[in-house]
């Protein structure tokens, strides 16, 4: 059975995650210990208790992100050792995981280039606030078009293509409030703001892309074990050349998630595993086929 592992991204952190998981199991909590030494902090204290503050900052929650979801791959790997994927992809900073549970990058290098790119979007959402909100219920077409609308307030984008019915916009917070404007002025169509600072995936984020290449430029990629799928073009790779080149333009340009999941489909995956804190993925998987064989590895 053709398998895919999905991984989550920003966004899907929660106070207490990963805690139970490695209290249990040992190898879970030996990657918290060494994403640990690298960062300088103690990331399992706060993902266990938080504040939430501080585990949703830009700048924390990239780094606990990847490395809860690698512990979920042990949970995994001791739960159903047989299961192998052909093919990984993860939902923008889950690319950083996938293309560390496919080899092209070591545990070690992941953590340090999550930890500099949130660092980097960090810094670029305080010089230029931003904000992000999903619009609801319309195709990506009509979306586009109330986005060009709001732009007389400001710079605003598609920044997440994640499924029908789900377009995310990013940009200034005038515009994005402008946005949110026009949609109750036609007919209240519904939108629900991110919990984020900054307007990611958009020219705002400069310049945290050029940051981001510096710390790629210490890091030696190999070519992966399989396939992993890039959120700038919706197409799987191999090329360890091509992945520092496309994860700096990921900074800037919109995740094409639809197009990774209806691609990854095209090709005869038949089952998909989300690895990592909530159930967001599938969600977004039930409006793209809703009968797909989609399991849940939580921590």
């Amino acid at each position: 059975m053709k398998t895919a592992f999905l991984f989550p991204g920003q966004g899907a952190q929660t106070v207490g995650m990963a805690t139970a998981l490695c209290e249990s199991l040992p190898t879970a909590k030996l990657l918290f210990d060494r994403a640990s030494a690298i960062l300088g902090y103690d990331l399992l204290d706060i993902c266990k208790s938080g504040p939430a503050e501080r585990l949703n900052a830009t700048d924390v929650s990239q780094p606990a992100i990847f490395v809860a979801s690698m512990a979920g791959v042990e949970k995994l790997n001791q739960d159903e050792p047989d299961v192998k994927p052909d093919a990984v992809a993860g939902l923008s900073l889950g690319e950083y995981t996938a293309l560390a549970y496919a080899g092209a990058i070591s545990f070690d290098d992941g953590v340090r280039l999550v930890q500099a790119r949130g660092q980097a979007m960090q810094a670029a959402s305080v010089a230029k606030p931003g904000a992000m909100a999903s619009v609801l219920g319309l195709d990506a077409a009509e979306v586009e078009s109330l986005v060009a609308e709001a732009r007389v307030a400001g710079v605003i984008e598609v920044a997440n293509y994640l499924c029908p019915g789900n377009t995310v916009a990013s940009g200034s917070v005038d515009a994005i409030a402008k946005l949110e404007e026009i949609c109750e002025s036609r007919g209240g169509i519904r939108t629900v703001p991110l919990a984020v600072s900054g307007a990611f995936h958009t020219v705002l984020m400069k310049p945290a892309d050029n940051a981001l290449a510096a710390a790629l430029a210490n890091v030696t990629f190999q070519t992966p074990a399989m396939p992993v799928w890039s959120n700038v073009d919706g197409q799987p790779h191999t090329d360890s050349k091509k992945f520092p080149e496309l994860l700096v333009q990921q900074v800037v340009m919109p995740v094409r998630w639809e197009a990774i999941l209806r691609g990854l489909l095209a090709q005869g995956m038949e089952r998909f595993y989300e690895i990592g804190p909530n159930k967001y993925l599938s969600g977004i998987m039930k409006r793209v086929h809703r009968k797909a064989d989609f399991r849940n590895v939580i921590v």
